[in-house]
């Protein structure tokens, strides 16, 4: 698992790496995809995310799933990308610049997804121990709540702990930040968790 010091890559592999990531992390894997399906424009369809959950609203739940992994492995690659030429300590900010690009896009007006998934694709590239970590308190908390945005709130918050019970202090730092923007992120959802109205997995509304 990656470690990361912003400080040992230089400024120009800095830069480099994260012109990279956030370059791949801003591709619009499910705009394009629901488009090329003949399904229109994805802002325009339920909560106008461009993420897997707002492409499920669709119907199409292999375009859903594509959609998932793809926004997932356009952080690993960039993470794996990065290591491979500058080092294993450009993964993580690869990754993060992934995330980022997922979040704010240049090409739709800095306005993206939730970032769940490329969430996990970073792990997946730098960490990918934590993979299985994050799986199965997402699964655990699915089974009990039925509720996904919680779900993966409690696993992103999960991660950077476990992270720092580890010794992997910078890993742990970045993913905290990049779980308290999650959560910003998921902002409605949670006032709809604590009134009750957020729509449970398998139930429609």
């Amino acid at each position: 698992m990656a470690s990361v010091n912003f400080l040992t890559i230089g400024w120009p592999a800095l830069i480099a790496v994260l012109s990279l990531g956030y370059l791949l992390g801003s591709i619009p894997f499910g705009l394009l995809l629901t488009r090329m399906a003949g399904h229109g424009d994805l802002r325009s369809i339920g909560s106008g995310n461009i993420g897997a959950t707002n492409v499920l609203r669709t119907g199409n739940k292999k375009l859903a799933a594509a959609t998932l992994l793809l926004d997932a492995l356009k952080a690993t690659v960039a993470a794996v990308i990065a290591q491979a030429v500058f080092g294993q300590n450009a993964g993580l900010i690869a990754g993060f610049a992934a995330f980022i690009g997922h979040l704010f896009p240049i090409w739709l007006g800095f306005k993206g997804g939730k970032g769940v998934a490329t969430y996990i694709g970073t792990l997946l590239g730098v960490a990918p121990l934590m993979v299985p970590v994050f799986a199965v308190v997402w699964l655990t908390l699915a089974f009990v709540t039925r509720y996904s945005s919680l779900s993966a709130l409690i696993a992103t918050l999960v991660i950077p702990v476990v992270l720092w019970i580890l010794g992997i202090r910078d890993a742990a730092l970045v993913t905290a930040v990049m779980t308290a923007i999650t959560y910003w992120r998921h902002k409605a959802n949670i006032e709809r968790l604590i009134a009750g109205t957020e729509s449970k997995i398998g139930k429609k509304g």
